[in-house]
């Protein structure tokens, strides 16, 4: 004999909800407050883009009234074709553009070479040269940078993009760490595999490892890219013909050259983020996965 179920009366219902609600509104609490604060966070970090793309439209003479005007009267688009126009920055942003390209390649060859030694190569002291490598993070670069300058200038490099692309290709520890714990956590029964077909070693690492760690690579591509697009250090001390400026200090040299031209600086300053931001807008998911994958690895 079939039975049916009863509906229970609107006071249990309404009571049972009650107590529910009762246990959970802390975490509900916790959530909105969590909420709350990175509203307030993402706020504070973005008032300065977004100062710094209405001031790109503005005419001259709302750019330093008081109180600030935040929405231009009218949209004044030739900033960025007269900021184009008035400084070579066509010519900024190819040298910009060779000095992030080799770099990345670079980056990404010899990190990832020495980051896969260190997780699957067995030999003495490697834990011991891995804390060695890790130690030299906490170095200032401004420590080495006099150092950096003799050898270089000893190799007749100065003035050329030599000192910022060659260092690339000797293995960023920072990227090293990343790309390790990341090959940490794969199985090493892929490895195995691989080698019972015939496999060599390399052959392992570019057919197996990489095209599986493609989270972290993405990750070191971002940083690579983003620290050497918005360098100014570098360029500034290895870099003196103003033919091979980068982006950077492109703009430096605008600001001490035309100090009267803010509305054009403002322009070519949100010409030279844009690309970082739209990257990044892109990549931010794997972004943040490969950061997150990265940091449990198993031993």
């Amino acid at each position: 004999m079939k039975t049916t179920t009863l509906p229970r009366p609107m006071a249990v219902q309404r009571s049972q909800w009650a107590r529910r609600l009762r246990w959970r509104w802390p975490s509900y609490l916790l959530r909105v407050v969590v909420f709350l604060l990175a509203i307030a966070g993402a706020a504070v970090m973005l008032l300065p883009l977004a100062w710094l793309v209405s001031s790109s439209l503005k005419p001259d003479d709302q750019l330093f009234v008081y109180p600030p005007v935040w929405i231009p009267r009218y949209l004044n688009w030739p900033n960025y074709v007269n900021a184009w126009n008035y400084a070579p920055f066509a010519m900024y942003l190819t040298n910009t553009l060779i000095i992030t390209v080799f770099s990345l390649i670079g980056t990404l060859i010899s990190s990832s070479l020495v980051a896969y030694g260190f997780a699957r190569g067995q030999f003495p002291g490697r834990d011991l040269l891995f804390g060695i490598l890790l130690s030299t993070m906490m170095l200032p670069g401004i420590v080495t940078l006099i150092p950096l300058f003799l050898i270089f200038k000893a190799l007749n490099w100065i003035n050329t993009f030599l000192p910022l692309i060659v260092p690339s290709y000797f293995a960023t520890p920072f990227y090293v760490f990343l790309l390790r714990q990341f090959f940490l956590g794969l199985p090493r029964d892929l490895d195995d595999a691989a080698y019972v077909d015939g496999a060599s070693t390399l052959q392992v690492l570019v057919q197996v490892i990489l095209p599986l760690a493609k989270p972290a690579l993405a990750s070191v591509a971002i940083f690579s890219v983003t620290f050497h697009w918005n360098d100014f250090l570098a360029p500034l001390i290895y870099l003196n013909d103003q033919s091979m400026y980068t982006l950077a200090l492109g703009l430096y040299s605008f600001l001490s050259e035309h100090t009267a031209q803010w509305g054009y600086l403002m322009a070519a300053s949100t010409l030279m983020i844009l690309p970082m931001v739209v990257l990044f807008f892109f990549a931010q998911r794997t972004f943040i996965q490969g950061i997150v994958t990265s940091g449990f690895g198993g031993r």
